[in-house]
Protein backbone atom coordinates (compact mmCIF):
# COMPACT_ATOMS: atom_id res chain seq x y z
CA UNK A 1 0.00 0.00 0.00
CA UNK A 2 1.48 3.55 -0.88
CA UNK A 3 1.60 6.22 1.63
CA UNK A 4 -0.68 8.78 1.52
CA UNK A 5 -1.43 12.14 3.70
CA UNK A 6 0.82 12.76 6.47
CA UNK A 7 2.74 9.96 5.79
CA UNK A 8 3.59 10.65 2.15
CA UNK A 9 4.56 14.02 3.31
CA UNK A 10 6.71 11.90 6.27
CA UNK A 11 8.36 9.36 3.77
CA UNK A 12 9.09 12.27 1.68
CA UNK A 13 10.63 14.39 4.28
CA UNK A 14 12.75 11.30 5.28
CA UNK A 15 13.08 9.48 2.10
CA UNK A 16 14.01 12.79 -0.38
CA UNK A 17 17.43 13.86 2.27
CA UNK A 18 18.62 10.02 2.45
CA UNK A 19 18.39 9.72 -0.94
CA UNK A 20 19.94 12.94 -2.20
CA UNK A 21 22.92 11.75 0.81
CA UNK A 22 22.86 8.20 -0.85
CA UNK A 23 23.62 10.00 -4.24
CA UNK A 24 25.59 12.66 -3.00
CA UNK A 25 27.92 9.96 -1.76
CA UNK A 26 28.10 7.91 -4.94
CA UNK A 27 28.91 10.79 -7.29
CA UNK A 28 31.39 11.69 -4.94
CA UNK A 29 32.95 8.41 -5.05
CA UNK A 30 33.05 8.04 -8.58
CA UNK A 31 34.74 11.56 -9.08
CA UNK A 32 37.41 10.60 -6.75
CA UNK A 33 36.31 12.36 -3.89
CA UNK A 34 35.66 10.94 -0.07
CA UNK A 35 33.86 12.31 2.78
CA UNK A 36 35.41 12.04 5.60
CA UNK A 37 32.89 11.79 8.96
CA UNK A 38 35.42 9.92 11.00
CA UNK A 39 37.61 11.46 13.77
CA UNK A 40 41.12 10.31 12.94
CA UNK A 41 41.03 13.41 10.48
CA UNK A 42 39.56 16.80 10.16
CA UNK A 43 35.84 16.36 9.02
CA UNK A 44 35.76 17.62 5.25
CA UNK A 45 36.34 16.59 1.72
CA UNK A 46 39.25 14.48 0.65
CA UNK A 47 40.52 13.93 -3.20
CA UNK A 48 41.77 10.95 -4.54
CA UNK A 49 45.70 11.83 -6.00
CA UNK A 50 48.44 9.83 -7.61
CA UNK A 51 50.66 11.43 -5.60
CA UNK A 52 53.04 8.39 -4.54
CA UNK A 53 54.33 10.52 -1.38
CA UNK A 54 50.41 11.25 -0.32
CA UNK A 55 50.64 11.66 3.36
CA UNK A 56 46.79 10.33 3.63
CA UNK A 57 45.65 7.04 2.87
CA UNK A 58 42.61 4.87 2.44
CA UNK A 59 43.28 0.83 3.54
CA UNK A 60 41.72 -1.96 4.44
CA UNK A 61 42.55 -3.69 7.85
CA UNK A 62 43.87 -7.11 7.92
CA UNK A 63 43.07 -9.89 10.41
CA UNK A 64 42.45 -9.69 13.10
CA UNK A 65 42.04 -5.82 13.37
CA UNK A 66 39.88 -5.67 10.40
CA UNK A 67 37.20 -7.86 12.65
CA UNK A 68 37.45 -5.65 15.53
CA UNK A 69 37.54 -2.33 13.74
CA UNK A 70 34.29 -3.27 12.15
CA UNK A 71 32.64 -5.36 15.04
CA UNK A 72 33.46 -2.52 17.56
CA UNK A 73 32.22 0.17 14.61
CA UNK A 74 34.97 1.90 14.62
CA UNK A 75 34.47 1.61 10.64
CA UNK A 76 30.84 1.38 9.20
CA UNK A 77 29.60 -1.28 6.96
CA UNK A 78 30.26 -0.54 3.14
CA UNK A 79 31.25 -2.41 0.37
CA UNK A 80 35.09 -1.44 0.03
CA UNK A 81 36.41 -3.52 2.20
CA UNK A 82 36.47 -7.92 2.25
CA UNK A 83 35.03 -7.91 5.48
CA UNK A 84 32.11 -5.77 4.28
CA UNK A 85 33.07 -2.43 6.52
CA UNK A 86 34.78 1.09 4.60
CA UNK A 87 38.37 1.44 4.87
CA UNK A 88 40.29 3.54 7.05
CA UNK A 89 41.63 7.03 6.04
CA UNK A 90 44.82 7.50 8.24
CA UNK A 91 47.98 10.00 7.76
CA UNK A 92 51.31 8.18 7.00
CA UNK A 93 53.67 8.98 9.82
CA UNK A 94 56.78 6.35 9.20
CA UNK A 95 58.14 4.95 6.08
CA UNK A 96 61.01 2.83 5.08
CA UNK A 97 64.27 3.42 6.32
CA UNK A 98 62.67 5.37 9.47
CA UNK A 99 62.70 4.23 13.49
CA UNK A 100 60.12 3.66 15.22
CA UNK A 101 59.70 3.31 19.14
CA UNK A 102 56.39 2.60 20.23
CA UNK A 103 55.81 3.67 24.33
CA UNK A 104 53.36 3.85 26.98
CA UNK A 105 53.89 7.75 25.81
CA UNK A 106 53.31 7.35 22.50
CA UNK A 107 55.02 6.81 19.06
CA UNK A 108 58.23 8.20 18.17
CA UNK A 109 59.09 8.88 14.70
CA UNK A 110 63.42 8.89 14.38
CA UNK A 111 63.67 10.36 17.92
CA UNK A 112 60.07 12.66 17.69
CA UNK A 113 57.63 12.00 19.55
CA UNK A 114 53.70 12.24 18.20
CA UNK A 115 51.54 14.14 20.29
CA UNK A 116 48.16 12.31 20.81
CA UNK A 117 49.92 8.57 19.66
CA UNK A 118 49.76 7.31 23.26
CA UNK A 119 48.14 3.84 23.22
CA UNK A 120 44.84 4.34 25.72
CA UNK A 121 43.69 0.82 27.16
CA UNK A 122 39.92 0.99 26.82
CA UNK A 123 38.21 2.09 23.82
CA UNK A 124 35.02 5.19 24.23
CA UNK A 125 32.49 2.12 25.01
CA UNK A 126 34.99 0.50 27.71
CA UNK A 127 36.31 -2.12 25.51
CA UNK A 128 39.99 -2.90 26.06
CA UNK A 129 42.23 -2.48 23.44
CA UNK A 130 45.76 -4.56 23.22
CA UNK A 131 48.76 -1.89 22.14
CA UNK A 132 51.41 -3.03 19.81
CA UNK A 133 54.31 -4.51 22.22
CA UNK A 134 56.87 -1.78 23.27
CA UNK A 135 59.56 -1.83 21.13
CA UNK A 136 62.11 -0.16 18.86
CA UNK A 137 61.12 -1.06 14.89
CA UNK A 138 62.79 0.22 11.80
CA UNK A 139 60.33 0.51 9.05
CA UNK A 140 60.79 -2.16 6.90
CA UNK A 141 60.36 -2.11 3.60
CA UNK A 142 56.81 -2.79 1.49
CA UNK A 143 55.23 -1.53 5.00
CA UNK A 144 54.06 1.76 6.50
CA UNK A 145 53.35 3.26 10.12
CA UNK A 146 49.93 5.23 9.98
CA UNK A 147 48.81 7.53 13.20
CA UNK A 148 46.54 10.20 13.81
CA UNK A 149 47.89 13.01 16.12
CA UNK A 150 44.35 14.81 15.30
CA UNK A 151 42.58 12.34 17.65
CA UNK A 152 44.30 10.50 20.60
CA UNK A 153 41.68 7.94 20.12
CA UNK A 154 42.08 6.82 16.83
CA UNK A 155 42.58 3.16 15.93
CA UNK A 156 46.13 3.19 14.06
CA UNK A 157 49.44 1.28 14.37
CA UNK A 158 49.37 2.01 18.29
CA UNK A 159 47.49 -1.25 17.88
CA UNK A 160 47.97 -2.40 14.58
CA UNK A 161 51.66 -1.83 14.18
CA UNK A 162 52.89 -1.50 10.59
CA UNK A 163 50.56 -2.12 7.83
CA UNK A 164 51.62 -3.35 4.59
CA UNK A 165 51.35 -0.96 1.44
CA UNK A 166 49.66 -3.56 -0.65
CA UNK A 167 46.35 -2.54 1.99
CA UNK A 168 46.17 1.11 0.64
CA UNK A 169 43.43 1.51 -1.73
CA UNK A 170 43.83 5.44 -2.56
CA UNK A 171 46.58 8.08 -1.26
CA UNK A 172 44.23 11.34 -0.75
CA UNK A 173 44.96 15.01 0.01
CA UNK A 174 42.32 17.31 1.45
CA UNK A 175 40.15 18.88 -0.67
CA UNK A 176 38.06 20.86 1.72
CA UNK A 177 38.08 20.54 5.62
CA UNK A 178 35.31 21.62 8.04
CA UNK A 179 36.91 23.53 10.91
CA UNK A 180 35.66 24.17 14.21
Amino acid sequence: MLPSGRHKTLALAIGTPAFAAVLASALAMQFGIRINTSYSLPLGLYATTNEPNAELIEFCPVEPFASESASRSYRTPGFACPDGAVPLLKPIVARPGDLVIVGPEGISINGHLLRNTYPVPYDASGRPLKPWPTGIYGVKPGTVWVASTYNAGSYDSRYMGPIQTNQIRRRLRPLWLLRG
